[in-house]
């Protein structure tokens, strides 16, 4: 799979109310703000960006990528931006990653491709070993664009999980279980959580 065939969305449209309602996206770390870490990361593993966001559009958009909103306004999760980035996704992939995990590896583009090459799938996601128990990681998803209709139809039916639109299609789990991925999807969902990851 060529980067080039693949969009990656930054999913920055939440409510950030574990974090005290702040955008999470605009908060900053070693001198930069999350998505910005997000961007530097993403980047080069795909031919093109958004950013998914509901607050802050201007500094988003100064960033100087397109911004595309939910089209609910009632912040209804990770699947809402992922429908938002599907309609203004120009190539037959996109690959979504949250804005409060700053550490995601810089070959998931590759590794996902890969095992989505392998298995035939539609979607792949990583799997992390945490306390010796395996965990899905759907909000890290590359997946086919034309699913559009899937998912707008899951929406409707009031599904809102990731992991349980994903089982209805073919999908690969890709394992991430090397020391070197120990912290590479640790979500800072606080400011404490947030601060743990200062040098």
């Amino acid at each position: 799979m060529r980067a080039e065939d693949i969009t990656g969305l930054i999913l920055a449209g939440g409510r950030g109310s574990r974090m005290g309602g702040v955008d999470k996206g605009m908060q900053m770390l070693k001198g930069h703000t999350l998505v910005q870490h997000t961007m530097s990361r993403l980047g080069p593993q795909v031919g093109s960006m958004l950013i998914n966001a509901n607050r802050h559009l201007a500094e988003y958009a100064a960033l100087g990528l397109p911004v595309v909103t939910d089209t609910q306004a009632d912040f209804s999760g990770p699947l809402a931006g992922f429908m938002a980035g599907m309609r203004a996704c120009q190539t037959p992939w996109m690959l979504t990653v949250p804005c409060d995990s700053p550490l995601f590896p810089l070959d998931l583009a590759e590794r996902l491709g890969q095992a989505i090459e392998a298995e035939q799938a539609d979607l792949a996601a990583p799997v992390t070993l945490e306390d010796g128990h395996a965990r899905v990681q759907p909000v890290f998803c590359l997946l086919r664009t034309s699913l559009q209709p899937s998912l707008a139809k899951y929406m409707a039916e009031g599904g809102r999980k990731i992991e349980h639109w994903l089982q209805q299609h073919r999908h690969a789990l890709v394992q991430f279980h090397a020391p070197a991925d120990s912290k590479a999807f640790f979500n800072a969902n606080t400011l404490a959580e947030l601060k743990t990851l200062e040098p």
